[in-house]
């Protein structure tokens, strides 16, 4: 084996050097790239790289020889079942992008315990497909739209839009109690912190700017279905911004409350009731690409069930 020298073009410029890396040394294990890097053995432009550093067109990489084990060249690709769950997800689809409506229950990418995600099913799905990154990410107990680029032109453009809320993205969520009339914007800055070895998210005066806005579509007895809006992408957001109102979305288990998701598990409630339905993205030619994702089968079974239950106690449900 020996030393590869990869020097970037325009359509590699802008990612990061751990990400290059996962692609060029396909079958290391992403700690020992991560150890690679530390030790010096990867350089950019003849010296040192953080795993953050985002390449400019022209720099030099140098890739040292990684001999991959038997152990981690036998690691084995995703499986029929995930395989056959992302194909059949699939929603939109052209040649700098593609769009799914992501299950509940799949991780966006591997780690952290889990072996294959959404973009190791896609990259096995699509190996034609030179470029497959995600555009922003969805909790693994959210359902819902998720977008993949397809070239790294495309990706930048999305996250610009992105980065200037000019993209519309909806989710529905189930929300414990009666939500008001009317919007409810919530304007909270957001910030990490460890808990048990887990990170979550609270509202901090130090974290980072975020901004929701919550809409009352259907009222149930203990119960409201919102639509819900975000300007900003931050971890766990939509979640956070309910129980800091004081309408914790029902299922959750890391921000909800223990009692009211048990009392609703009788209605079939087994996980959490956010789902990313809309998005809108704009395009040069004007024309919108609006894209939908309707609820699941086990979400909507859940709300089929809160009519009956309304029925049954005598009491009409309101749309507003």
């Amino acid at each position: 084996m020996q030393v590869r020298y990869i020097r970037i073009t325009a359509e590699q410029a802008g990612q990061r050097i751990d990400n290059l890396l996962l692609r060029e040394l396909k079958g290391v294990p992403k700690s020992r790239i991560y150890r690679l890097l530390r030790r010096g053995e990867v350089r950019v432009n003849g010296g040192r790289s953080d795993p953050s550093y985002k390449l400019a067109v022209g720099d030099e990489v140098r890739l040292p020889p990684v001999r991959v084990s038997e152990h981690d060249a036998a690691a084995p690709p995703p499986g029929k079942r995930l395989l056959a769950l992302l194909e059949a997800a699939i929603v939109y689809e052209d040649s700098t992008l593609l769009a799914l409506n992501k299950p509940a229950g799949v991780a966006v990418h591997g780690g952290s315990g889990v072996r294959h995600g959404v973009i190791e099913g896609l990259r096995a799905l699509r190996p034609e497909a030179p470029f497959l990154e995600l555009v922003h990410r969805l909790d693994r107990d959210t359902s819902g739209l998720l977008l993949v680029a397809k070239q790294r032109s495309r990706l930048r453009e999305l996250h610009e839009l992105l980065r200037n809320q000019k993209v519309e993205k909806r989710y529905l969520a189930l929300l414990a109690g009666s939500l008001p009339r009317g919007p409810v914007p919530v304007e909270a800055a957001l910030d990490r912190f460890q808990a048990g070895g887990e990170r979550l998210m609270r509202v901090a005066d130090s974290g980072r700017a975020a901004r929701s806005v919550f809409r009352a579509v259907e009222r149930f007895r203990g119960a409201t279905l919102a639509e819900v809006r975000i300007d900003t992408g931050r971890m766990h957001q939509i979640r956070v911004h309910a129980r800091h109102i004081g309408h914790p979305v029902i299922g959750d288990d890391k921000y909800g409350e223990r009692e009211i998701n048990k009392a609703f598990r009788q209605v079939g409630v087994r996980r959490l009731f956010l789902h990313a339905s809309g998005l809108v993205l704009p395009r040069q030619d004007g024309k919108p690409l609006e894209l939908s994702a309707p609820l699941p089968q086990d979400l909507e079974d859940v709300l089929v069930r809160l009519r009956i239950r309304e029925e049954e106690h005598g009491e009409q449900y309101r749309q507003e």
